[in-house]
């Protein structure tokens, strides 16, 4: 599971973020793209957009729920 105190200092701030566990799989950037972009120095995903609909939000659950390590947190509607 994500944890919300290690997460990358690059995530825009809102409801999805991605943690330091990532392992650069690609799978969130594949499902929702413009939401989630790698850092190809680095080698980790970011979100770098949050999403602002049901659809996008959509597209940003099943990137999360496609992360193979639970990279991926999601702070609800904090």
């Amino acid at each position: 599971m994500a944890d919300p105190k290690d997460k990358w200092d690059e995530n825009i701030a809102g409801r999805f973020y991605v943690d330091r566990s990532c392992i650069a799989c690609d799978a969130c950037v594949h499902e929702a793209p413009g939401f989630f972009v790698m850092n190809d120095i680095e080698g980790h995903a970011f979100v770098k957009l949050q999403p602002t609909n049901e659809k996008e939000l959509e597209l940003c659950k099943t990137a999360l729920s496609l992360c193979p390590v639970e990279a991926i947190g999601d702070d609800g509607d904090k």
